[in-house]
């Protein structure tokens, strides 16, 4: 019985709790990119330590459970410049967009907001040509 789906179920929860109650606290959305964003470009000295502790545990918690259960294989790829390369090129996408999976995606969607809705449409749809094409008709990944 395959039941590695529970990991996205839990995860997924997570995520939206998460998101429910930085927004009840803090009255803001919790877009991971606009958390780094602030911390980069100095926008966010005013509450750094909460934006750092926010990230560290968007880093933090998968590493520990990993280390729990002994990791996850991802299928993703072993080339490490193809890994680098793309998460460069997300974050320029997130900064493009004003957002990225968690402001549009996440918090945007259960706003019923028609701009997280229609970017989290172009994102994902991106995200599936560019798999297609990187995979399947280039080999690369």
């Amino acid at each position: 019985m395959q039941i590695e789906w529970i990991w996205g179920l839990i995860g997924g929860g997570l995520i939206g709790t998460a998101a429910a109650v930085f927004l009840l606290i803090n009255g803001r959305i919790m877009g991971a990119s606009g958390i780094i964003g602030g911390l980069v470009d100095g926008s966010g000295r005013h509450n750094a330590a909460e934006r750092i502790a926010l990230l560290a545990g968007l880093f933090l918690v998968p590493a520990v459970l990993a280390l729990v259960i002994g990791g996850y294989d991802t299928r993703l790829t072993g080339n490490t410049a193809v890994v680098l390369i793309g998460g460069l090129l997300v974050g320029i996408g997130t900064r493009l967009a004003n957002g990225c999976t968690s402001g549009h995606g996440v918090c945007g969607i259960s706003r019923l907001s028609l701009r997280g809705i229609v970017a989290t449409v172009f994102y994902i749809g991106a995200g599936g040509v560019t798999v297609v094409i990187f995979k399947q008709l280039l080999g690369v990944i």
